[in-house]
């Protein structure tokens, strides 16, 4: 088959940090390529060389057939390549239609020509199945909408080439396969497609080929059809991974949690939480689930007084915590693993010795009165460090420097060993390799086990299903429904978190059956 990308012996360097080790990649007309590996392994590093927002130090980039250079995202986008990152870049109070044409906008001599724009892009729309309407605002659509127009905006610039990165993070389990049959259609019209994601599920139901890549080299490039989800693990981490969260039953002692009719609003004035009731006991993990947006942040904001409840009641362990400062509720027993871990995990600037005691720092043995302890200080951190497999040159360098993953790890370990009444789990396996994420959920279950309670937030729906105990559902600030585990599926789910009723998704449950 016709090479439409070749990228040959790709060398990018930061300082302190080969990112790219002499990469070979190469994607097909017509195929979906996934690119996979463990964070900070060099992925999204190797496309942002291909779509001009980094220049490589080594190696040659051939683009259907002819050499090129690529120094800017509007060179590649004249190449036929289009990127859509993780993040959206969408102006939320611009219509679709506006946001797809902006920077291209069709003109009537110097006029902007919006009907014709709302003309492209209905048959744009039309043409690939994404079901979008021109005229609706930003904000009021569903992040899986937002997703499909940040596709249509590479396609109506001419996009052959799509990079998706990190694609499904945020989507329900319906709008994944929705995606799938996205990219399916694009494969059809002759387009090509790479594919950044760590689900391992994903990649084996969206892609044609996968290559690997490990510490910024490439371990290898397989056909899909000839691998499993076993091997790939294995060529990411270099050994054998146990994909399967062993947990024995839950044995549910004393409520440790205990919320009652809460009520929160957002820094504009909007309920953002709606008269919210939950608990969670000792010995279980209580897994809440939602699409991003819905509440959840505000949510465990305000259960760790980083925001103030309306009205309501938090108590824990029989102590009503509502109102009280972040440092009050930390000495009250509740530990912390943030999802936005450069706001509210680590200071940046400070040493990984400095933030492997962030919030203990008053506590013994780390401090008497106002004096530091740096030896003890240090040997904890350096236990850390070990014990969590956090990637380092060594402990005094600043968090900053490290990748996104092993700051989440730095996070994750100093939080867990607290050995709390209560630990919340926000995102906390976000940006980290297979090898990882299996560490980190044994340690959530072994928290558990010691009659731990557990409050997991995630967008991931694999990892609820996996740890939880008790899952809750959370749409539009609102608990919409709690259930064991046993009686959840990911359909009755994905249905709950897009709003729909638990007799609607037990009903659409029954029918698939």
């Amino acid at each position: 088959m016709e090479k439409v990308i070749e990228m040959l012996g790709i060398t990018k360097v930061f300082p302190g940090t080969v990112a790219n080790d002499e990469v070979n990649f190469d994607l097909l007309k017509g195929e979906t390529h996934v690119l996979l590996g463990e964070n900070g392994a060099g992925k999204t590093t190797l496309m942002n060389v291909l779509y001009g927002l980094y220049h490589q130090e080594k190696g040659d980039i051939v683009v259907n057939g002819n050499k090129v250079n690529i120094n800017s995202p509007s060179e590649a986008i004249k190449l036929g390549i289009g990127m859509v990152h993780q993040h959206f870049m969408l102006v939320h109070n611009f219509s679709i239609a506006e946001n797809i044409v902006l920077g291209a906008e069709p003109r009537k001599g110097v006029v902007l020509d919006m009907s014709k724009a709302k003309k492209k892009v209905k048959e744009l729309s039309d043409k690939y199945g994404f079901a979008i309407k021109p005229n609706d605002i930003i904000e009021d659509i569903t992040v899986g909408q937002q997703q499909k127009v940040e596709i249509l905006k590479a396609l109506y610039r001419g996009a052959e080439i799509l990079i998706l990165d990190e694609p499904t993070a945020v989507l329900t389990p319906q709008e994944i396969d929705e995606l799938a049959v996205i990219i399916d259609n694009l494969k059809k019209e002759g387009k090509s497609v790479i594919l950044i994601t760590h689900k391992l599920k994903e990649v084996m139901k969206m892609s044609d080929r996968v290559t690997i890549l490990r510490r910024g080299k490439v371990t290898g490039t397989v056909n899909t059809k000839d691998t499993n989800i076993d091997q790939l693990a294995e060529l990411m981490v270099g050994r054998k991974v146990n994909l399967v969260v062993n947990k024995g039953e839950c044995k549910p002692g004393e409520e440790v949690l205990k919320v009652t009719d809460l009520v929160a609003y957002d820094h504009r004035g909007v309920e953002v939480i709606k008269n919210v009731n939950l608990n969670v006991r000792g010995g279980e993990i209580l897994g809440i689930a939602g699409v991003d947006g819905n509440g959840q942040s505000e949510f465990i904001e305000v259960i760790t007084g980083l925001r103030r409840a309306k009205s309501g009641n938090i108590v824990l362990k029989g102590n009503n915590i509502i109102g009280k400062s972040p440092k009050e509720v930390m000495d009250n027993g509740i530990s912390h693993i943030p999802e936005d871990r450069h706001k509210r995990g680590l200071i940046l600037q400070y040493s990984l010795v400095e933030n492997s005691i962030l919030g203990s720092h008053t506590n013994a043995p780390f401090s008497q009165g106002i004096i530091l302890n740096y030896d003890k200080i240090r040997e904890h951190c350096d236990m850390l460090i070990k014990d969590f497999d956090v990637r380092t040159p060594n402990a005094d360098v600043m968090a900053s420097a490290l990748s996104g993953g092993n700051q989440q790890k730095l996070i994750a370990a100093r939080e867990i060993v607290k050995d709390p009444e209560l630990l919340i789990a926000a995102q906390p396996t976000r940006g980290l390799d297979v090898g990882a994420i299996e560490y980190i959920h044994k340690r959530l279950v072994q928290e558990r086990d010691k009659g731990k309670a557990v409050l997991l937030v995630s967008l991931e729906l694999d990892e609820i299903m996996a740890l939880s105990d008790r899952i809750a559902v959370m749409y539009d600030g609102q608990i919409v429904a709690v259930m064991d585990r046993k009686d959840a599926t990911e359909q009755k789910l994905g249905i709950l978190m897009a709003g729909g009723s638990l007799k609607e998704a037990e009903k659409e449950v029954k029918k698939g059956e």
